[in-house]
C-alpha cells in the first residue's frame, strides 16, 4: 500500500506553523500477553509542539490499520473517518500544544516502517525499523518531515526473551504481569522523525568499546541467532574503532550520540541505514560462505558511510530532500576517504573510479538526468532519486572540490560548519559558506557550474612531436557537456604521461602536470619539451568528473598493454575509458571483449576484476551483434574455464571465474563442467563448493534446462534458511519453461503480500541470456500492467518489478515503439522517469550492436 505523499509546499507550510518539543512513545509489540505480536503493534503517542500562529490549523502524519482516540490538549477529535492519505487534523491549535495518539499500527514485510521477519531455522520473530524517507508514520504519529526535528522517549514492551535497541541505550527494564518486559530508554538528542530506530528480536550480541583521550564509546553488534556463528565481530570492531579514530580528528567534533550499536538485519531493502546511535545493515554482509576481498571492502566502505552520516546528515541534517544529493554524496567521498587513509584499503579511490564513477557514468547519460542539486517537489520524487547522481556524481565532484579548495581547508570548513549548525538542519548554501570561509575562495561558480547543470564533459588531449618524441605543443580540448545544455566547465585535473620503464616492463609515470582546464582549449605549456611517452591520461588520478578520451597512440598501448601500467588507479581509468567507449558505440563490443580476455589475468584488484567481467558480460547481452553473440559467448566462457585451471589456487580470482562462469551463456558441455563441480565428480581444485557457490552453480544449470524442480528441492532441503529459500524462488524463476516463467511473472507483478525480499528474487531469476526468445511475449505484457501494479504499491514495492522486468532483453526498435506509446499516455513523473530509463537503455544497445556490425 503506497504511503500519504508528502510535497515540499505543505511541508513547507508546516514547518513555518510548528515547532516541535518532545514526543512520548509507547509500543506494545507482544500478542496482548508474552508472546510476539503477529499482525499490528499498539502504539501510543504524545506530542507537545508549539504553533507561531494560535488559531491555525494542521495535520498529523500516521499509517496504521486504525486509529483509536485522538485527543488535542484535552479535546477528544473525531476519528471515524480517518484515512491513511490524511492523517488526523488538528483544528484550532494553541499556542502551546499536547496530541494523544492511540493506534493500532501494521507490521510489514516490505522493508518499510516496522519489518516483521520469521526465521524459516528456529521460527523466532525479528523485528526493525527502516523510515527514510517518510516512514516513521507507520510507527507512531508524527510530522514525519526532516527539518521537524524533535527529541523521543521510547518505552517498548515486547517478549521476555528479546533485546531491544533503540537510539540512546535503555536505562531499565521491568516485567509485567503477563511474563513480558518493558524497555525504558531517555530521552534522545535532537533528530528527524525518519533517524528514530527499533530493532527487537532475539537477536545475538557483541560488545566492545571504542577508548581515547577524550573517553569511551560503547559498541554493539547484532544479528540474528541463526547467522551467529558467521559474525565476524572482530574484523567489524576494528573498522569500527578505525572510522571513530578517523573522523573524530577529521571533523573536529567527537561522535555526539553515545553509544553505536551496529544491527545486521534481515530482508532489508537497501545496503544500509544511518539511524542515529543505530545504525542498520543489510545481513547479507554477515557471510555465511566464501567471498572475495573486494566484497569486505565494500562492506568496510558500507560500515564508513554510514558512520559519517552521524555527523552529516544526523548533526547536522537536510531542511528538505533537495538536499539528499549532500547528504549522500558527503557520506560516499568521506567513506572512501577513511578507506585509503585508515584501513587495509588503500586502494579504495581505484575502486571508486572503478564502481561510483561507473555508476555516475551511467546514469549522467540516461535521458533522466538531473542536476546534482535539483529540486524535489515531493516525497515520492526522492525515492527514486537515490540514484548515481544523488550518491557517486555528487561524491566525485565533491572529490573535485577538495582538490580545489584543498583537504585542509575542507576540512576545516567541515569543522566550522558542524560547529555552526549542530543539531540543527541546513542546507547546500551553509556548507559553501563554510568552506568559502575556511579557504578564502569564492565558490558561487563551482555550485553553479556543477550542482546545476547535467551531463558530461568529454576531456581529451591535442597534441605535436618532434622527430625525438619530444611535445612541441599540447592543450586539453573540453568538449560541451551531455546530455544538457553544452556547458563547458572548469575542471581541477591532472596529465599524466607514461612510458615504459625497461628494467621491469611496466608503464610508469614519467610526468605530470596539474593544472584547471577552463574552456574549450587549454593550452599546457609546462609539457612543451618533454616526452611524450607510451600513454597520456587526462584526468590522471581521476580528480575530476569527465569522460575521458585517449589519442590514436594511447589507445593502441591501451589495447596491446594495458596490463603493464604498474599502478592500479591508472590502470583502472584505462579501463574506465574503454568501457566508456564501448557504451558510446566509439569501440566495438568485440573488441572490449577482447580487450578484457587479453588482459584479465594479469589484472591484480580483485574489484576491478569483477567488474570487467560485468562489463564483458553486459556487451555480450546488450552491445555486440546477435549473429556474433553465440560466437562470443563461447570466446568468453572458454577463456574462464582456462583462467579457472590456471589461477592460483583458492584464489579471490579463481572464485571469481567460477563466479562468472554461474551468470554466463554456457554449451552443454560446459554446463557439464559445472554440475560436475556441483556433484563432486569433477574437482574444483582449492575451492570449497560452499553453500552460496552450491546455489550458483544450480541457478547455471537451471537456466540452461540442465536441472529443474527436483535438484532445486533437494538443495532447498539441505539449506532451510532465508537465504536458501530466497535461493530456492530465484531457481524457479530461472527454470527455461513458459509455464515457470508464467508463475514467475504472476506472483512478481500480482501478489502484493509477498515481501520485498522474496520478489526481488523471484525477479532476479526472471531473465537469463540464454532464454530471450522465450521472453518475448511478455514486452507488450509489461506495458499493459505495470502501472497497475505500480498504482497499487509502495515504491518500495513496485520499483524492483518496474526495473527488473523492463524487457531490456527484447533489443529491438518494436521494444522503443511500445515503451514511446506508453509514455504518451498518463503516469505518475516517478514511474515515467523509470520507464523513460529503461527505453534509453534498449535505444543504446541498439546504437551500439550497429556500429559492433560494422
Amino acid at each position: 500500500m503506497a504511503a500519504p505523499n508528502l510535497t515540499w509546499e505543505q511541508a513547507r507550510q508546516r514547518a513555518a506553523l510548528l515547532k516541535v518539543e518532545s514526543y512520548d512513545i509507547s509500543l506494545d509489540l507482544t500478542d496482548g500477553a508474552a508472546g510476539p505480536g503477529e499482525t499490528t503493534f499498539r502504539s501510543t503517542t504524545t506530542a507537545r509542539f508549539t504553533c507561531s500562529e494560535p488559531g491555525a490549523s494542521t495535520w498529523v502524519d500516521i499509517v496504521a490499520a486504525g486509529v483509536r482516540r485522538a485527543v488535542l490538549n484535552g479535546v477528544e477529535l473525531d476519528v471515524t473517518g480517518y484515512r491513511e492519505e490524511d492523517g488526523i487534523a488538528l483544528p484550532g491549535l494553541a499556542a502551546t500544544n499536547e496530541l494523544l495518539v492511540e493506534a493500532d499500527c501494521r507490521y510489514m514485510n516490505t522493508g518499510e516502517g516496522v519489518h516483521r521477519f520469521v526465521d524459516p531455522v528456529d521460527k523466532s520473530v525479528y523485528l526493525y525499523t527502516q523510515f527514510e524517507t517518510a516512514d516513521a508514520k507507520r510507527m507512531f504519529a508524527c510530522f514525519d518531515q526532516p527539518d521537524l526535528k524533535s527529541v523521543y522517549t521510547l518505552t517498548v514492551t515486547a517478549a521476555n526473551d528479546w533485546k531491544v535497541i533503540s537510539n540512546a541505550a535503555a536505562t531499565g527494564t521491568e516485567s509485567t504481569e503477563l511474563g513480558a518486559v518493558t524497555h525504558r530508554f531517555p530521552t534522545t538528542k535532537p533528530m528527524s522523525t525518519y533517524l528514530v530506530a527499533l530493532v527487537a528480536g532475539p537477536y545475538a550480541e557483541w560488545r566492545d568499546v571504542y577508548t581515547d583521550d577524550e573517553g569511551d564509546i560503547p559498541l554493539g553488534l547484532y544479528v540474528r541467532a541463526s547467522l551467529a556463528e558467521h559474525m565476524d565481530h572482530e574484523r567489524l570492531f576494528t573498522e569500527t574503532k578505525q572510522g571513530f579514530e578517523f573522523f573524530n580528528k577529521a571533523f573536529g567534533v567527537r561522535y555526539p550520540f553515545g553509544k553505536y550499536d551496529q544491527c545486521f538485519v534481515p530482508e532489508f531493502n537497501a545496503g544500509a541505514m544511518e539511524n542515529a546511535g543505530c545504525v542498520t545493515f543489510r545481513d547479507e554482509y554477515i557471510f555465511r560462505s566464501r567471498v572475495t576481498r573486494y566484497v569486505y571492502e565494500r562492506r568496510a566502505e558500507t560500515v564508513l558511510h554510514e558512520m559519517a552520516h552521524m555527523w552529516f546528515g544526523d548533526l547536522v541534517t537536510m531542511r528538505w530532500w533537495d538536499d539528499l544529493w549532500l547528504n549522500e554524496s558527503f557520506a560516499t567521498w568521506a567513506s572512501v576517504y577513511a578507506q585509503s587513509e585508515a584501513t587495509e584499503y588503500k586502494s579504495a579511490w581505484t575502486t571508486f573510479a572503478n564502481v561510483e564513477k561507473s555508476w555516475a557514468y551511467r546514469q549522467d547519460m540516461l535521458p533522466s538526468t538531473h542536476p546534482i542539486a535539483c529540486e524535489i517537489s515531493d516525497v515520492e520524487a526522492v525515492e527514486v532519486n537515490f540514484d548515481g547522481i544523488t550518491y557517486a556524481k555528487g561524491a566525485s565532484v565533491l572529490k573535485q572540490l577538495v582538490a580545489y579548495v584543498g583537504i585542509e581547508n575542507f576540512l576545516s570548513g567541515l569543522r566550522m560548519y558542524f560547529d555552526k549548525h549542530a543539531w540543527g538542519n541546513a542546507t547546500l548554501a551553509d556548507l559553501l559558506s563554510s568552506l568559502e570561509q575556511a579557504s578564502g575562495r569564492d565558490l558561487s561558480w563551482w555550485s553553479a557550474q556543477w550542482l546545476q547543470t547535467t551531463g558530461m564533459n568529454t576531456l581529451r588531449p591535442r597534441f605535436e612531436v618532434d622527430a625525438s618524441d619530444r611535445f612541441t605543443s599540447f592543450a586539453v580540448l573540453q568538449s560541451g557537456a551531455k546530455p544538457g545544455a553544452g556547458e563547458l566547465r572548469t575542471h581541477r585535473t591532472a596529465i599524466g604521461v607514461y612510458d615504459r620503464d625497461e628494467s621491469t616492463g611496466k608503464l610508469v609515470r614519467i610526468n605530470r602536470i596539474e593544472l584547471d582546464v577552463d574552456g574549450e582549449v587549454t593550452e599546457v605549456p609546462e609539457l612543451v619539451g618533454t616526452p611524450r611517452g607510451k600513454l597520456v591520461l587526462v584526468n590522471d588520478d581521476d580528480l575530476t568528473y569527465c569522460a575521458m578520451r585517449l589519442d590514436p597512440a594511447s589507445l593502441a598501448t591501451l589495447i596491446d598493454s594495458i596490463g603493464d601500467v604498474e599502478q592500479s588507479l591508472p590502470r583502472t581509468l584505462c579501463w574506465s575509458a574503454a568501457w566508456e567507449m564501448t557504451r558510446e558505440a566509439e569501440l566495438k563490443a568485440r573488441d572490449f571483449i577482447t580487450l578484457v580476455l587479453n588482459g584479465i589475468d594479469s589484472e591484480s584488484e580483485i574489484g576491478v576484476v569483477m567488474r570487467l567481467l560485468m562489463q564483458a558480460q553486459a556487451a555480450l547481452n546488450s552491445y555486440a551483434d546477435p549473429s556474433w553473440r553465440s560466437e562470443g559467448w563461447f570466446r568468453f566462457t572458454s577463456k574462464l574455464f582456462e583462467l579457472v585451471e590456471s589461477a592460483e589456487e583458492g584464489s579471490d580470482q579463481q572464485l571469481t571465474y567460477v563466479n562468472t562462469l554461474c551468470g554466463s551463456v554456457l554449451r552443454p558441455e560446459q554446463a557439464d563442467v559445472l554440475r560436475g563441480w556441483l556433484d563432486g565428480s569433477r574437482e574444483l581444485r582449492g575451492l570449497t563448493v560452499d553453500t552460496d557457490l552450491r546455489w550458483r552453480l544450480l541457478h547455471a544449470l537451471v537456466s540452461h534446462g540442465a536441472a529443474g524442480e527436483d535438484e532445486i528441492e533437494a538443495e532447498l532441503a539441505a539449506d532451510q534458511t532465508a537465504t536458501g529459500q530466497r535461493a530456492a524462488e530465484r531457481a524457479r524463476a530461472a527454470r527455461p519453461l513458459a509455464e515457470a516463467k508464467a508463475e514467475a511473472w504472476e506472483r512478481a507483478m500480482r501478489d502484493d503480500e509477498l515481501p520485498n525480499a522474496i520478489n526481488e528474487a523471484i525477479v532476479g531469476g526472471f531473465y537469463h541470456p540464454a532464454q530471450i526468445e522465450l521472453l518475448l511475449p511478455y514486452v507488450p505484457r509489461y506495458f499493459a500492467e505495470v502501472a497497475e501494479m505500480w498504482s497499487r504499491r509502495s515504491t518500495e514495492q513496485a520499483q524492483p518489478c518496474v526495473e527488473g522486468l523492463f524487457p531490456s532483453w527484447a533489443i529491438e526498435q518494436s521494444t522503443v515503439d511500445a515503451a514511446d506509446a506508453w509514455l504518451e499516455g498518463e503516469a505518475s513523473p516517478a514511474l515515467r522517469r523509470l520507464i523513460t530509463e529503461g527505453r534509453a537503455g534498449v535505444v543504446r544497445a541498439l546504437r551500439a550492436r550497429e556500429f559492433d556490425r560494422s
